[in-house]
């Protein structure tokens, strides 16, 4: 449950900065925010996950005692203690997923906005934000999701380096402990 709740919580923080940066990337090629987009891609895919949630320990926790630095409280407990706990492991564990979505999402939208439906739906006199909302991102969206469903699997390895760092008790920390102890049935 531990890990499940992290990777969910990674998959939806993935999401919801992937997709929109990916839109914007696409919808505004060319300019400083298509520029930006790709340069936080790029840091989200580069970065490992131990050296960033290193950095954000180091950071949110010890210089602007924001969050705990690690450590895990379940939600039946304290809903809100579990969210603080679990908000920084999940962005890091979220953060190259994003960048990998946000990728693909600005490819399939540039070729989504040359189709000729959008065309057609501009021509139509649709406000743009229409346009690229229901028209572009709907049929753009599906290989996303494809690569989205994919990437679930890397949750599941990265949350062993991420479980780790934060000393969060879920699968990632049993298995590594499983290989130090040489716990073969696990």
């Amino acid at each position: 449950p531990v890990t499940f709740q992290l990777g969910s919580m990674a998959f939806a923080i993935a999401v919801l900065i992937g997709v929109p940066a990916g839109v914007i990337a696409a919808v505004k090629r060319g300019t400083a925010w298509d520029y930006l987009a790709n340069a936080f891609s790029l840091t989200g895919i580069s970065i490992p996950t131990f050296w960033l949630g290193i950095m954000l320990i180091l950071l949110i926790s010890v210089q602007l005692g924001w969050l705990p630095p690690s450590g895990y409280v379940s939600p039946a407990q304290d809903f809100w203690q579990s969210i603080r706990t679990t908000i920084m492991p999940a962005f890091v564990l979220g953060n190259a997923i994003a960048g990998v979505l946000m990728r693909h999402t600005r490819s399939a939208m540039l070729g989504a906005l040359s189709q000729d439906y959008v065309r057609t739906a501009r021509a139509k006199g649709l406000r743009p934000r229409t346009v690229i909302l229901r028209h572009a991102l709907g049929n753009a969206l599906l290989p996303v999701v494809t690569l989205g469903a994919l990437e679930l699997g890397t949750l599941l390895s990265g949350a062993v380096l991420t479980e780790q760092v934060f000393s969060v008790p879920g699968f990632g920390k049993l298995v590594v402990d499983a290989v130090f102890n040489r716990d073969y049935p696990v």
